[in-house]
């Protein structure tokens, strides 16, 4: 009989009875639920963290900085509540501590009360770090305390992230600030520049001016000598002028004593005295105007009188034939008109040719009346007036009296001045010669300021000064230099299908072994028969490789339309797992047709050899040099890394290579069980009396 229908044999013997059936079941879903039931448990453990308890305690009592409020511990408080990475549990520190230790919280985590203050230092003169305090318990559970590391090294970057961004952009802001008031002291240098070019210019003006000054106090000093001099003179002629004073204010007061009562006594005469002056100068005055006028019509008709008269006299007296009795008189009258008429004449040449002579009379004469009606009108007080006179003249000597002494502290001040003015001399030379060296250092000062507002422009081009879109993008850079850029060329959606490569596995080598424990590893009735090797050996994997590539289908169809699994190349991963069982189911039963009873144990002493050396959950060089020694000699390594590549992706060269290990480890294990066929067709004692029995 062919290998085949002994296997058909084999399978069909598994519907005889409710049993053998409940049986063929079992060994068709046991490998379901072991890696189903496995890969669901551990499927997407990080989407629910937020069903883990978690202590958050927040201690933190704010600061301020820069006129702002900080309060770091509230943001990161808000910051958690929003990520829903953990169930967050808000309560004071003992309550956190008593529930770390108790197991109602799985850990906690603590804000302390100076957590902004140290953040807010670093604008500060002394930069402190703050700190976040996390405790955990790993008696509660071990991995939770490696995830909550993760978790909060993120937290501690941001934070420390924000505080940086704080701290760079005040440095920032300073550059701004720098640059700003480099470029104010470049401005102020420009103004000083200036302002000493024109202080260099006034210091050469100053030069020339203390030159001249100093000309002017040597000439000070002569002239106050001078003065000095002429003050001793003053002083010497004040002191006469006081002295004479004093001998007038005698001789007035003695005189007065004698005056006065006569003043007093005819006052009225001297009035009417003055009165009668005025009024006589007024009348000559009045007169003087008349004779100016009439003196020249009055010489003429004069002259024509007489010359009347002497016609007169002629006819009647000399050219008459009688003469007339009154020619005598006629005569008398002619000379006497003649008299008259020279007389006129000599007055009216007088009033023309000395007409300035007249004015000036006048003049005179208007003096003489003015002041005569001054004297007639003060007449009455003329006493009173010589009293006020002699005040006066009192008044003048006492004046005097204090000229002199005000010239003799004259003479002794310009004393004083003329020494003052000899040392005022002198330092003047030596400002003249201060100014000089003023004027030089000021030279070089004008050189040296240039040079500082070049300095100054020249270090405010070279200061950054960044406006608000710049100091953002620099502080974002600069708070956060170095980012991790990842690129997941075939990323795991999610934990179960990273590990699925490991478990599904597992499940597959889990159900060839039971089933080998139905299903006897060589065909009894092919030995018995005396069949060939070759035939016995298929024969008992064949019937166990049809069972497997049921549990594939129905594992990979849970797994892929109950559980979520995605595959980047599902049916090559199927293809692949009946490869895998096929392998597997060789090695299960060789060693259990090689081995018997023992077998089994080996069975499942391999199964652990190849979960700790495959690499399944850490990689393999992280495990001690005995698994890694291990790992290059068991199939499961292989597989392991194949399915990584047909679930999630990448390169098909570990697959193509794991399928070669694969045929090889069943052609080999093929061969093995039938060599151990051939041994079995063999009777010995050890097989009619086995040591154990399993």
């Amino acid at each position: 009989m062919r290998s085949p229908k002994l296997a058909a044999l084999e399978i069909r013997r598994f519907g005889r009875g409710k049993l053998p059936r409940a049986a063929l079941v079992a060994l068709l879903v046991l490998p379901l639920l072991y890696g189903a039931l496995y890969l669901w448990s551990f499927w997407d453990p990080y989407s629910r963290l937020d069903r883990i308890p978690v202590a958050l305690v927040n201690d933190d009592q704010g600061a301020k900085a820069d006129g702002r409020r900080i309060a770091a511990g509230d943001d990161i408080v808000q910051g958690l509540r929003d990520s829903e990475v953990f169930d967050w549990h808000e309560v004071d520190a003992d309550e956190a501590r008593a529930g770390v230790e108790d197991g109602r919280y799985y850990l906690s985590l603590t804000m302390p009360a100076d957590f902004s203050e140290r953040i807010a230092s670093s604008s500060g003169d002394s930069p402190e770090t703050g700190a976040l305090r996390v405790r955990t318990n790993d008696a509660n559970n071990y991995i939770v305390g490696q995830i909550s590391r993760t978790v909060f090294s993120e937290v501690r970057d941001a934070a420390s992230t924000k505080a940086s961004r704080s701290f760079l952009d005040r440095i920032f802001i300073s550059f701004s600030d720098i640059h700003g008031a480099t470029v104010e002291a470049a401005k102020g240098a420009d103004k000083l520049e200036t302002g000493v070019g024109k202080a260099e210019k006034g210091s050469r003006d100053l030069a020339d001016g203390l030159k001249d000054a100093k000309a002017g106090s040597g000439k000070l000093a002569k002239g106050l000598k001078k003065l000095d001099k002429g003050a001793g003179d003053l002083e010497d002629g004040s002191a006469k002028v006081a002295e004479g004073t004093q001998k007038l204010a005698d001789k007035v007061n003695a005189t007065a004593d004698k005056v006065g009562p006569f003043l007093k006594d005819n006052e009225k005469a001297i009035g009417d005295t003055a009165q009668l002056v005025a009024d006589a100068s007024g009348a000559i005055r009045d007169n003087l105007d008349a004779l100016v006028e009439r003196a020249p019509t009055a010489a003429e008709d004069a002259r024509k009188s007489s010359e009347d008269l002497s016609d007169v006299y002629k006819t009647r007296c000399e050219d008459a034939v009688l003469a007339d009795t009154a020619c005598a008189d006629l005569k008398t009258a002619k000379d006497a008109a003649a008299v008259v008429a020279g007389v006129a004449d000599e007055v009216s040449t007088l009033v023309t040719d000395h007409t300035g002579d007249l004015d000036k009379l006048d003049k005179h004469l208007a003096t003489l009346e003015k002041q005569a009606q001054a004297l007639a009108d003060r007449a009455p007080r003329l006493s009173e007036d010589l009293d006020d006179a002699v005040t006066k003249i009192n008044d003048l000597n006492e004046g005097a009296g204090k000229v002199a002494a005000g010239a003799k502290k004259l003479h002794t001040g310009l004393g004083t001045a003329d020494t003052g003015a000899t040392e005022l001399d002198k330092g003047v030379g030596d400002l003249r010669t201060g100014a000089k060296d003023l004027k030089a250092g000021l030279y070089k000062l004008v050189d040296g300021s240039g040079e500082l507002a070049d300095g100054l422009h020249d270090g405010a081009g070279q200061i950054p000064d960044y406006g608000e879109r710049d100091r953002d993008e620099r502080t974002e850079v600069m708070s956060d230099p170095v980012r991790l850029v990842s690129e997941d060329l075939h990323k795991a959606p999610n934990y179960g299908t990273g590990f699925a490569p490991y478990f599904i596995p597992l499940s597959l080598w889990v159900g060839a072994m039971v089933a080998y424990m139905l299903i006897a590893p060589m065909n009894r009735r092919a030995l018995a028969a005396g069949a060939s090797a070759w035939r016995i050996a298929l024969a008992g994997w064949l019937p166990v490789v049809v069972i497997g590539v049921l549990q594939t289908v129905a594992l990979m169809s849970v797994l892929h339309w109950a559980v979520g699994l995605q595959m980047a190349r599902a049916a090559g991963t199927v293809g692949f797992l009946f490869l895998v069982t096929a392998c597997f189911a060789s090695l299960v039963q060789w060693l259990n047709a090689r081995f018997g009873a023992a077998g089994r144990i080996l069975v499942l002493a391999l199964l652990m050899l190849q979960l700790t050396s495959a690499g399944g959950t850490y990689p393999v060089q992280t495990s001690p040099g005995f698994f890694n020694a291990l790992h290059p000699f068991l199939p499961m390594s292989y597989v392991v890394e194949a399915l990584r590549r047909l679930i999630t992706g990448g390169g098909l060269e570990p697959v193509w290579h794991a399928c070669v290990v694969l045929v090889a480890f069943t052609a080999g294990a093929l061969a093995l069980t039938a060599l151990s066929a051939r041994r079995r067709q063999v009777w010995t004692l050890d097989r009619l009396h086995p040591e154990l029995t399993l």
